[in-house]
């Protein structure tokens, strides 16, 4: 079995490197191969393993474990004790990590510090569009709220003037020793500091405007550039336009969810667009020049002579524009035929003659010049079209 890369590796940051670089290096390379960006061979599975390894660096408990304990920490099997341990991970031994940290030295366990800087909460917002304007595309402001950087004291939660302090309980750490019942008996392990909740530090004289959050709810405005091809359920990225980060770190993510209304004359499967044309029983028998709506205008398109009901045509390049291309798809046209259910005593006489001519499926050519049957026979429908 291959060895697995080492998730670092993967994302290009050293061991040692903050919140805020890892989430850099995850966006860019998200972007970079992003199964709907990238369609080269590999892109997909390298997509993946750069999601997997963010999921795991980006929250500290699971990055801790894999610093200790490499690829095995993720195995669902894995309890987090030694190699012939054989423990399943259940609850009545969640102390082993612990016991093993101090058993045996516990050097691969490289606390973070607490009050490092951490990226804000990523947010989502939902923009309706119109059939045409995901086809098109458009320029827009929304607003909405997220939490914003406190102005008047700067994201410290400390009143101005004063700054937090270094955790009195825990000095910094962000976490105590306790004392905690084992399969041994009692030992001691390490939990979240009560008093800081594990940020190392702590607020004597709190912000009146926060109240020690260092940020407040804010209506916040962007401007947006819907590009043309997005579909319903399309998702788009604006980055650090999420809320405010903690101990004055980097802001989130705003991800933007297209939801768009349906057309009532067209059908839109990706860059192709589907549309039903009704003709009468003469256009379809003797052909005809019409005009067909698309979403780029009216355009002019010939029906064939002889043409069945349910045929389907091809407009090449006036389907919806391709996301990721230059170039637009097509439309395409499915012939209804309308049979009238009402006809006058001279269109009565005109089909029983069409039936007797014989050969009902062929239409000659000199049957459409002027003055023929099927000259008559088109005249006498005219004002069914």
């Amino acid at each position: 079995m291959p060895e697995k890369e080492d998730l670092y590796d993967i994302l290009g940051v050293s061991k040692d490197a903050s919140q805020a670089d890892i989430k850099k290096a995850y966006r860019k390379l998200s972007k970079k191969y992003h199964p709907d960006i990238n369609d080269e061979p590999g892109a997909e599975e390298k997509f993946k393993q750069v999601s997997e390894a963010y999921e795991t660096l980006s929250d500290e408990d699971k990055r801790a474990a894999y610093d200790r304990y490499g690829h095995a920490a993720n195995d669902p099997n894995f309890s987090g004790g030694s190699a012939g341990g054989g423990f399943s991970g259940s609850s009545s031994f969640g102390g082993f990590e612990d016991i093993f940290d101090q058993f045996f030295g516990g050097g691969g366990n490289r606390r973070r510090d607490p009050s490092a800087p951490r990226p804000g909460d990523d947010l989502q917002y939902v923009m309706d569009l119109d059939f045409e304007e995901a086809i098109f595309g458009k320029e827009t402001t929304i607003k909405y709220n997220r939490q914003e950087e406190c102005d008047n004291c700067g994201g410290t939660g400390a009143k101005p003037g004063t700054s937090p302090q270094t955790c009195s309980r825990c000095g910094g750490s962000g976490s105590i020793q306790a004392e905690r019942n084992t399969p041994f008996g009692r030992m001691m392990t390490q939990q979240t500091c009560p008093n800081c909740n594990g940020t190392g530090q702590e607020i004597k004289e709190k912000c009146s405007v926060c109240h020690g959050k260092g940020s407040t709810k804010k209506r916040h405005s962007v401007k947006v550039t819907v590009p043309a091809g997005v579909e319903d359920g399309h998702q788009m990225r604006l980055q650090n336009q999420g809320s405010a980060g903690k101990n004055r770190g980097p802001y989130g993510d705003l991800f933007i969810v297209f939801r768009v209304k349906p057309s009532d004359i067209f059908d839109r499967r990706g860059s192709e667009i589907y549309y039903n044309q009704e003709i009468n029983i003469v256009q379809a028998s003797l052909g005809d020049e019409i005009q067909v709506p698309t979403v780029h205008g009216k355009v002019k398109f010939k029906i064939p002579a002889g043409t069945q009901p349910n045929t389907t045509f091809r407009i090449k390049g006036k389907g919806a524009p391709k996301l990721h291309g230059n170039s637009n798809g097509d439309q395409h046209i499915t012939v209804k035929v309308v049979v009238p259910k009402k006809l006058n005593e001279r269109q009565s006489e005109l089909l029983k003659e069409f039936a007797q001519e014989g050969d009902i499926g062929q239409v000659k050519e000199q049957d459409k010049q002027e003055g023929s049957f099927f000259s008559k026979f088109k005249d006498a429908f005219k004002d069914k079209d």
